[in-house]
């Protein structure tokens, strides 16, 4: 409850965002504000496989036509309709993920989740016992989420999304700000770092159940999760686009090397965390933007005062993330309030809003993964995208991933400059500039520029259910 009382506040004084105005223009260019809210742990087919029009789970006759191995209870499970909120999953790193989707077949789900201890709950895994059938075959519709069906009803449902990493929250937040996830052995130096789809430099105990008690403290946490290689918030500020990553004070969920055991750890601003990257990145110390990871008070503020920065991302807590057992209806009020004081604020007009889950959360999802290089693709996960230009009723079919919200925000405010080491003046040995690769799909599918806007349409916090969906 005070933590949700806490995100309802709106006192204190907003600061005027750094950067230069960007001017309204024409086609993409009519967005002047980006903003990424990532919420945690669903596929696709677990919240939208029955949406009318999507590529959801496969059924024939009215029936899902699928059924995944259950070797505990020697048998398969079909998918089900899960109405309820405390949800376990599966575990969800880089070895799951590989397991789950089993070289395309997509059947190691209910394996993967029988043979883990404590689910995908992460640091609470006790509200959610191994002892309990695996709910992994389970899915929600607008009975559970309603306000998400309506937005995807409304504006553009994204059915081919991927996480960029076949892996857990870490690299997942790390793909998203920088389009890479490596282990860096000196600091500030990004010729020293190498990829690493798993613990990134964070070493178990480093991390989580451990806040600093003193600026020295904290000088050492940050000095051992170094990110030493580049982020966009460095081509961002190059070019004097303002950016702020809105962060919800309270828990993490996970544990810092993706163990299901852990005591949760304090998520605050200026503390490295699983969810909060952009501390331990050298650039945003070197160019003096710490004081631009914000907590999400702020950015209900800059919506409802017209003063929003040109990028945000927006994370949330444990209680509101939908990370198992976070459920989804605290999940999507909070979003919600997020989305509605953007849409009564002055900025409405010229913003593009995306919605996406960070990883699939070991959930059930039947569309194998397209490979793109050693890091992923990872499993499909939900997106909508919220905008006066979003395509109205539109459900896009483009393969994309996180990366394709970097293009989106590079193209819009950069010139289309990349976070490319052969061209950012910062070289690193990333494999690949994840926002050129061939498999790669344009955000700008989902949107119409010549499309009369459409207007803002606040929903309530806690809408009544919507009505069942039916496979196929």
């Amino acid at each position: 409850m005070a933590a949700a009382l806490a995100l309802a506040g709106c006192g204190g004084s907003t600061p005027a965002v750094h950067g230069a105005p960007v001017a309204a223009g024409a086609g993409i260019h009519k967005i002047r504000h980006v903003i990424v809210v990532m919420q945690e742990n669903r596929s696709f087919d677990s919240y939208f496989g029955t949406f009318p029009g999507a590529d959801g789970i496969p059924a024939r006759d009215g029936r899902f036509s699928v059924c995944v191995p259950d070797p505990r209870r020697g048998r398969c499970d079909r998918p089900y309709h899960d109405p309820q909120q405390i949800n376990g999953g599966g575990p969800h790193d880089a070895a799951p993920a590989k397991a789950d989707a089993d070289g395309g077949r997509m059947d190691g789900f209910v394996r993967v989740a029988e043979s883990a201890a404590g689910r995908g709950c992460g640091g609470v895994a006790l509200a959610c016992e191994s002892s309990t059938p695996p709910d992994v075959m389970g899915y929600h519709d607008a009975r559970e989420i309603p306000n998400y069906w309506r937005w995807a009803h409304d504006y553009t449902l994204t059915d081919h999304l991927f996480e960029s990493v076949a892996s857990w929250s870490l690299p997942s937040h790390l793909f998203l700000v920088s389009g890479w996830s490596a282990r860096c052995s000196r600091q500030d130096d990004p010729m020293s770092c190498v990829n690493d789809d798993e613990l990134q430099g964070f070493h178990p105990g480093e991390i989580d159940g451990h806040h600093p008690r003193s600026a020295h403290e904290l000088r050492l946490l940050r000095k051992r999760a170094n990110y030493a290689w580049t982020d966009l918030t460095w081509l961002l500020h190059r070019a004097h686009v303002s950016w702020r990553y809105y962060v919800h004070t309270g828990l993490q969920p996970d544990c810092a090397d993706g163990d299901d055991n852990c005591k949760p750890g304090p998520q605050r601003l200026t503390t490295p965390e699983i969810w909060n990257p952009l501390p331990s990145f050298s650039t945003v110390r070197a160019d003096h933007q710490l004081k631009d990871i914000q907590d999400t008070r702020a950015f209900l503020r800059a919506a409802r005062r017209g003063h929003l920065p040109n990028v945000s991302w927006v994370v949330p807590d444990q209680t509101h993330s939908e990370h198992p057992p976070a459920t989804p209806a605290t999940g999507e009020a909070y979003v919600t309030r997020l989305v509605d004081a953007v849409m009564r604020g002055p900025d409405w007009s010229s913003t593009a809003i995306v919605v996406a889950w960070d990883d699939w959360g070991g959930f059930y999802d039947h569309v194998a993964p397209p490979p793109v290089d050693v890091n992923g693709y990872g499993l499909r996960v939900p997106g909508i995208v919220i905008s006066p230009y979003a395509r109205r009723g539109h459900v896009d079919h483009v393969t994309m991933s996180f990366d394709a919200f970097n293009r989106f925000v590079e193209d819009d405010f950069l010139h289309g400059r990349r976070i490319d080491p052969r061209s950012d003046g910062r070289p690193d040995p990333r494999p690949d500039v994840r926002e050129t690769v061939p498999q790669l799909g344009d955000l700008r599918s989902a949107f119409d520029f010549r499309q009369r806007p459409l207007p803002p349409d606040p929903l309530p916090l806690h809408p009544a259910p919507g009505p069942a969906s039916r496979p196929g």
